[in-house]
């Protein structure tokens, strides 16, 4: 360790000068040598933004390239984070007519004699039916958030740190997204199922090694104080439970499959059934969704921690796993998300930049989603 003892000084910089600099034991926290020492706490000089009411006077803004280029990052980073949005019916009108709601038409099934069809009688003319439709909406707003950093960061760090801003940023923007998504299909009025306790291979004492075991009759089973050797998991039958739950309401299905959303702990005991098929292991290998673990018969299992979770008491926890089958939920973007830079401040010293966009969520069939809830 090089003696820092007649460095760089003032509240701020990148390290403090003090006394005994060249003893790690005792410098500061807020030095320069991350790994001997407690991590740096925020600073003026990183993670400040500009003061409130202060007025930007004089900026100069990104080229049009720059910020074409810089969005297309933000984009690129944050697929490996989404996975509800992949899902969603996306709407674009709002791109090219002015408004901040767009609307959906969607027609009723005309009823059918569940006993005669649609038999006709020879000589008798056919009786005409009205079409009976309703109109849902999305409503759009403003989505970003932005991130500055000082013009002496940029010149003494040994980082590109407008690059990594930009990796934050698309981040950012994917929790945002799909945490939107996820929260439109989980205020749906659908249906919910439940775990199962003592579920083959984990039957106890039970040699069927088919044992579905004892479902929980209620949510308040699964959310409540639940004991260590009465947990209600995610197990194949629960797979089974929720898609005849959309079968039976005649929600199509996303191209060939339902495709449920679990929790890793969720998705801990499904690897561990003989009938979950890993993506790996497909018999013809494909374009694969994002977050696709694999699959049981025709349910597509994506794993993600952004389904939700809480303590269900006596130290456990409950998680909300979700399956959805086709048309569940809609995407209204007005305004792609690109990168907007906010200028120079205080003649050059600080520099801003954010990620923006205008779109709105909002749930289309809500009999197409169920609520899985399991330990």
């Amino acid at each position: 360790m090089p003696d820092i003892s007649g460095g760089i000084s003032g509240t701020g910089n990148l390290y403090s000068g003090v006394t005994n600099g060249a003893n790690p034991a005792v410098v500061p926290v807020g030095g320069a040598f991350l790994g001997v020492q407690a991590p740096p706490g925020p600073s003026g000089l990183v993670t400040q933004g500009y003061p409130q009411g202060t007025a930007i006077t004089g900026s100069t803004s990104l080229t049009p390239a720059i910020q074409t280029v810089w969005s297309r990052e933000i984009l690129f980073q944050a697929m490996p984070i989404l996975r509800f949005e992949q899902f969603a019916v996306k709407k674009t009108e709002l791109g090219v007519t002015p408004g901040l709601t767009v609307n959906f038409m969607k027609y009723n099934n005309l009823d059918v004699d569940s006993v005669n069809g649609s038999t006709l009688t020879e000589g008798v003319r056919m009786s005409t039916r009205a079409l009976s439709a309703f109109q849902y909406r999305i409503n759009v707003a403003e989505q970003g958030t932005a991130v500055a950093v000082s013009e002496l960061l940029l010149h003494a760090s040994f980082d590109d740190v407008m690059a990594s801003a930009s990796r934050l940023l698309g981040r950012h923007m994917a929790q945002s997204m799909d945490y939107q998504a996820r929260n439109t299909l989980m205020t749906a009025p659908g249906s919910e199922v439940y775990g199962y306790d003592d579920a083959a291979p984990y039957q106890g004492a039970s040699s069927n090694i088919y044992d579905p075991g004892t479902k929980a009759a209620t949510a308040a089973a699964v959310t409540g104080a639940v004991a260590a050797t009465n947990k209600y998991y995610l197990t194949p039958h629960t797979v089974k439970d929720a898609v005849q739950a959309l079968a039976s309401l005649n929600i199509p299905r996303l191209g060939e499959t339902y495709v449920m959303f679990a929790h890793p702990a969720q998705a801990r005991r499904l690897r561990d059934s003989p009938e979950f098929i890993e993506v790996t292991k497909y018999a013809a290998p494909g374009n694969f969704m994002l977050g696709e673990i694999g699959r049981l018969w025709d349910v597509v299992i994506i794993e993600t921690t952004q389904v939700a979770y809480a303590a269900a008491g006596a130290g456990n926890n409950y998680y909300e796993g979700l399956m959805i089958g086709d048309n569940a939920f809609g995407h209204a973007v007005s305004l792609p998300v690109e990168l907007r830079d906010g200028g120079v401040l205080d003649f050059g010293r600080e520099h801003a930049l954010a990620w923006y966009a205008i779109w709105g969520w909002g749930s289309i069939t809500p009999q197409a989603v169920v609520r899985v809830l399991t330990n």
